[in-house]
């Protein structure tokens, strides 16, 4: 089988594309995958340094009000399809066939020019879902296919004839096969932490979240004082995104105050964690629900949205709390937050978050995304699923 996914920009699209590229080759290591993406996205060194062949289109924003760009969109898109033809008959040659089986897509800027040369060249298509609410791409994707996937129960995005699939998020192997108990020592050690600290993580993201970031580093003296009655001081280990360094100032002696701008390890940071502060797009939601991992999400405040209704069944299950972007401060961060990874009140109330996340039902905490997926995307190529054989 021959299959192309289109998907790139940041970690949201190309996490999901790459772990399903791992599943359909752990289940048939000859099958041909190649990646469509741009040269400015995640994807030019995620996709390579995953062992995977990068094609590149150019970039082609979709427009959403009046404007000279909108003039520009259709030669500009004409040529980001025609890149993509290319690409549908280059992944069909990876396994000697004059073009690829299937096309998968997850939705931003790579996915449009993909879904329209695979209907011009009588190719099956399969649409991914990650958020809650669809955006734009994917909504004109589904229109051309009945086979279309979502993370979310509620997703409104159907195929052809109404129908469409809950399959969760694909998410990497090292995520989901997580035992955060058993790696706490390893990933602790790994990141230069305490090994029995109350320990906060904190990340936006591939591309950082400056309120987070901001309000962190402002609250972060009194965050990481020792606690009254004793016991070891919280720790931080802090994600910043790239380019979004940072550097606390006034810490108490003896702090520890880990900062990267970025890590591969996502696996052992959310291990070493007791709490993750942290936006919340459906990469983040499902893997720390998957890892039960207590959250705190902080929804971006602009788009359509979508964030805040990612991280509703979650909360709703009580695994994680919800707060505004306009609420997180530096007084938030010193009082509300340092009282929860503390346990200042004695409620046990992170125990509490991490168990309804390892045993609700939470759909976004589904570790099976990427098999499901893969069934979907075996049976729109015309491939017989492992259950069928």
């Amino acid at each position: 089988m021959a299959v192309l996914l289109a998907g790139g920009g940041t970690t949201g699209h190309v996490s999901p594309l790459l772990a399903l590229a791992d599943c359909l080759r752990r289940r048939d290591p000859a099958t041909g995958v190649l990646v469509l993406g741009t040269n400015e996205g995640l994807e030019a060194r995620l996709v390579p340094a995953r062992g995977y062949e990068l094609a590149v289109v150019p970039r082609v924003p979709l427009p959403r009000k009046p404007s000279t760009a909108l003039l520009r969109l259709p030669g500009r898109l004409l040529s980001a399809v025609r890149a993509a033809e290319r690409a549908v008959v280059q992944a069909g040659e990876a396994v000697g066939a004059p073009r690829a089986d299937v096309v998968v897509g997850v939705g931003g800027y790579v996915a449009v020019p993909a879904y329209l040369a695979a209907r011009r060249m009588g190719v099956p298509v399969v649409v991914h879902e990650a958020n809650f609410r669809p955006g734009v791409a994917n909504r004109l994707g589904a229109k051309l296919t009945r086979h279309v996937a979502t993370t979310f129960p509620g997703t409104d995005l159907h195929g052809q004839g109404g129908t469409g699939e809950l399959t969760g998020l694909p998410m990497r192997t090292e995520v989901t096969r997580l035992d955060r108990e058993a790696r706490r020592a390893e990933a602790r050690a790994a990141f230069d932490l305490h090994p029995d600290a109350p320990t906060l993580l904190v990340t936006g993201g591939s591309l950082g979240a400056q309120r987070l970031n901001t309000a962190v580093v402002e609250g972060a003296a009194e965050l990481l004082a020792a606690p009254a009655g004793g016991g070891p001081a919280p720790q931080v280990l802090h994600l910043t995104g790239a380019g979004k360094a940072v550097a606390p100032s006034g810490l108490p002696d003896g702090a520890v105050y880990r900062v990267l701008e970025y890590t591969d390890r996502m696996d052992l940071a959310y291990a070493a964690a007791d709490l993750v502060l942290c936006r919340a797009g459906a990469g983040t939601v499902c893997e720390t629900t998957a890892v039960g991992l207590p959250a705190v999400y902080v929804p971006l405040p602009v788009g359509n949205g979508e964030q805040r209704l990612n991280a509703a069944g979650a909360v709703a299950a009580g695994s994680a709390l919800l707060v505004d972007d306009a609420d997180v401060t530096a007084d938030w961060v010193r009082g509300p937050l340092r009282d929860l990874l503390t346990d200042a009140d004695g409620a046990g109330r992170l125990a509490a978050m991490a168990a309804a996340a390892g045993s609700s039902s939470v759909a976004a905490g589904a570790r099976d995304g990427d098999e499901r997926l893969a069934d979907l995307v075996e049976r729109a190529a015309g491939r017989r699923t492992e259950e069928a054989r």
